[in-house]
């Protein structure tokens, strides 16, 4: 049975607002976290308790940030999906468990910071219950790329741009698979720092990642990033190569998993991102 998807939308005739009522309630997801960060923010300016020495609030300031990011850039894609298909009953009930994954974790993260206790490794009784749920919230809030890699794969020659269809569907596809071998070892480690202070104080700028030893989160960064980097090389790749041209596309996709891999290595040796910048 064929299949309905709507019009490719040319990228630079695609306006936010328009795009991002393909999925009005990931968006709205992404809006609220977003909005979310000035009370958080207002708290850190205010609180002056620390976690791993940097302010207790800073991890839930960036988790909002990266979740909005996150659900807009699926608000997004969510352009190339069949028509009808955010409509149907059983997509409806996914969505809202994953959103609810998605505030589940807002909630802990949000949570443990005014308790002044540890979000992540927390190695109490009650603490690893709770993370061990989180992680698997986690991991059910990622499973949405993978949903769309599938669906979007199967759309026909109608996309437009062969070439940007493969990179939204490698990208979303590969965001999955690489946050559960970068997240998941770093769980079971049971810290992200693999050598170095346990502080995250003097961590390298905005990121906060150590400058003295390795970090597991920088390759976890990168994997769930996949579903930008990759449609980004594909949006480039059909211009300079153009359109019906897909070895560019995946051979971006290849060098970015190696990146993700030379990180994820990086940090397994006790080596800093960048540490040659100091």
């Amino acid at each position: 049975m064929s299949e309905t998807f709507a019009t490719a939308m040319p990228i630079h005739r695609a306006t936010l607002p328009r795009l991002l009522r393909s999925e009005p309630a990931l968006a709205a997801t992404g809006l609220f976290l977003l909005f979310l960060m000035l009370p958080t923010g207002i708290a850190a300016l205010l609180d002056s308790r620390t976690m791993e020495g940097v302010d207790i609030w800073d991890k839930p300031l960036k988790f909002q940030f990266a979740l909005s990011v996150y659900t807009l850039t699926l608000s997004l894609f969510a352009h190339w999906l069949p028509v009808g298909f955010t409509n149907s009953r059983g997509y409806r009930l996914y969505r809202a468990s994953v959103i609810a994954a998605i505030l589940g974790e807002m909630a802990w993260l949000m949570g443990a910071a005014a308790l002044g206790v540890a979000s992540h490794f927390n190695t109490t009784e009650l603490g690893t219950l709770i993370y061990r749920t989180m992680g698997g919230l986690a991991v059910w809030l990622t499973s949405i790329t993978m949903v769309y890699a599938v669906v979007i794969a199967r759309r026909g020659a109608d996309f437009g741009n062969p070439a940007l269809k493969h990179g939204i569907v490698l990208g979303l596809g590969l965001v999955l698979p690489l946050t559960l071998i970068t997240a998941g070892f770093m769980s079971g480690w049971g810290s992200h720092h693999m050598s170095g202070s346990a502080s995250d104080a003097g961590g390298l700028w905005l990121m906060g990642w150590s400058r003295d030893g390795g970090d597991l989160r920088v390759a976890h960064f990168f994997a769930t990033h996949a579903l930008h980097v990759v449609p980004a090389l594909a949006l480039v790749s059909s211009t300079v190569f153009g359109r019906t041209a897909l070895w560019p596309v995946r051979a971006g996709a290849m060098l970015f998993v190696a990146f993700v891999a030379y990180c994820f290595v990086e940090a397994l040796l006790g080596q800093p991102f960048l540490g040659f910048i100091g």
